[in-house]
């Protein structure tokens, strides 16, 4: 009786393992004609748009021509006048918009402990934050977070990347 098992297992094993063939097809099949193909079509009167939608992080960043970005003296998280002016101009953006909705985050060289750098990003990305609501822009379009030294922009030692690594950003987050 076992033997007899072990035989029909072995046989329709064979026989699963042959249907499952690897030859392909000689040719593929037509496509349907109501699917849409992703190849360009030659002729076409729908331009192909480079502009950013309005509100987006690529037009905010265009717009700004870096005064999405402040950067702090060492230990501080005071406006100054020259990022006061970025601000305003950050602010003159979100009222331009007002479904345009974004996140200023803080940051830190990497100097200090985390838990200090964390804590100076938050002063810096809320002190950034307060000017904008000052300006007219609703808190409620704006949000924070600190990065504290997690994310440098320039990953030397010196005093040039510490400099840029002190900072605050706004970026879009949605419209």
């Amino acid at each position: 009786m076992k033997k007899r098992n072990m035989i029909a297992l072995s046989l329709t094993s064979a026989l699963a393992l042959a249907a499952c063939s690897r030859t392909p097809p000689e040719s593929t099949p037509p496509v349907p004609q109501d699917v849409a193909t992703n190849t360009p079509t030659t002729g076409s009167t729908t331009p192909v748009s480079t502009v950013p939608l309005p509100g987006s992080q690529a037009h905010f960043a265009s717009a700004m021509m870096g005064a999405d970005t402040i950067l702090f003296d060492t230990d501080r998280f005071n406006i100054d006048s020259e990022d006061a002016a970025a601000l305003r101009r950050q602010a003159e953006y979100l009222l331009q918009y007002p479904t345009a909705t974004a996140t200023v985050e803080g940051h830190a060289d990497e100097r200090g402990t985390r838990d200090y750098n964390l804590a100076l990003g938050e002063r810096r990305a809320n002190a950034a934050k307060n000017y904008l609501v000052s300006l007219g822009v609703p808190e409620s379009r704006l949000r924070t977070v600190s990065y504290g030294e997690e994310r440098p922009r320039a990953t030397a030692s010196n005093e040039a990347a510490w400099a840029q690594n002190r900072r605050s950003v706004t970026v879009m987050i949605g419209r």
